[in-house]
């Protein structure tokens, strides 16, 4: 059977929140979609693996030269940044932005929808990433829309694949509500920046924050599996 719906599937808790939206939600056949671009985190895509299995879709990772996206934080060109409180995560643009990330990925996933006969691409931008990346503001999504409907076989026929953003209004309090509700488990999922080799957390890079942040707020446990010792800052 062909999939109805491409989702982008990282391995940190807003794409699989994506996924289980899409699956247990809207009841659409997936397909599951990872990049292996050469980051640092790649406990990540062990993550995406195991959450495509419990789903029961079939998943792909497509590996792309990391050259391309060599200048990030992500791809180890840098530091993480670490402790910083959400103001400061919230202004400019971070050195965990990885060039053209979405740009490329959504075009590839474009081209694999095409290919599959898929209706639509999910995509776990969320408000939280506006300001520090260019690429998850609405604005671009908007546009991408309109080059799919410009510039694919599907498009200039009448049918553009759709881009679907769920959580793209929400916070991550929020987010984690929405996949409480659909039975995610989180635990599945890593979205430090710098984990270990085993996928524990960091604690202490913008993602881990805004991660902890989010539970806390939500009011839920936070199933996060943090290095030994570490605890992030009840302020975060």
């Amino acid at each position: 059977m062909d999939p109805k719906a491409i989702v982008l599937l990282s391995g940190g808790a807003d794409s699989l929140t994506c996924l289980a939206w899409a699956a247990r939600e809207k009841g659409w056949p997936c397909l599951a979609l990872s990049f292996d671009y050469g980051q640092a985190h790649g406990p990540e895509l062990q993550a995406a693996r195991r959450a495509a299995q419990v789903f029961g879709v079939p998943h792909l990772t497509a590996r792309l030269d990391p050259e391309p996206f060599a200048a990030s934080a992500l791809t180890g060109a840098g530091q993480v940044p670490k402790g910083r409180n959400p103001a400061r995560i919230g202004r400019g643009i971070p050195s965990t932005y990885v060039p053209a990330r979405n740009l490329v990925f959504l075009s590839l996933a474009s081209a694999l929808a095409e290919t599959r006969r898929a209706e639509r691409i999910v995509i776990g931008v969320n408000a939280l990433d506006y300001s520090g990346y260019p690429d998850c503001r609405p604005e671009f999504l908007r546009v991408f829309q309109e080059a799919l409907r410009l510039g694919t076989r599907s498009g200039v026929e009448g049918n553009p694949i759709r881009i679907e953003a769920p959580l793209l209004s929400l916070k991550k309090s929020e987010i984690f509500l929405l996949g409480a509700r659909l039975g995610v488990d989180y635990s599945l999922s890593v979205s430090c920046y710098d984990p270990d080799p085993d996928g524990r957390a960091c604690g202490s890079c913008d993602a881990c924050l805004l991660r902890a942040r989010g539970f806390r707020q939500a009011g839920l446990p936070d199933p996060t599996r943090y290095r030994s010792g570490v605890t992030p800052p009840a302020e975060a």
